[in-house]
């Protein structure tokens, strides 16, 4: 829990506290002390959630626009190509090279 400090350290570091403090201080510091290090892990399981939700929404936005860009792919890729109208006013006619095309009326 403490990493490298052992028994012996802690008994040392527990007297040299009780000199300092006293036996009246030393409890109330102990409580003060625990409710600080509770504070401080709620705080960070907090942050560490927050964080987590906040991955969470990213990563969901992306998949959204990647989900959205294949379904315009895939629509524009279904959509038939046609080639364009010109509109036409009357029937053209093809007049071979050289070729002269005379319009007469022929009326009653």
């Amino acid at each position: 829990m403490f990493g490298s400090i052992g028994m012996p350290e802690l008994i040392i570091i527990l007297v040299i506290a009780l000199i300092i403090f006293g036996p009246r201080k030393l409890p109330e510091l102990g409580r003060s002390l625990g409710r600080s290090l509770g504070e401080f892990k709620k705080a960070s399981n907090e942050l560490q959630r927050t964080l987590e939700e906040e991955i969470r929404i990213e990563e969901t936005k992306e998949k959204r626009a990647t989900m959205r860009a294949e379904q315009d792919s895939a629509i524009a890729a279904a959509q038939p190509v046609q080639p364009p109208v010109v509109p036409s006013t009357q029937a053209e006619t093809v007049v071979p090279p050289g070729e002269t095309v005379s319009r007469t009326s022929t009326g009653s």
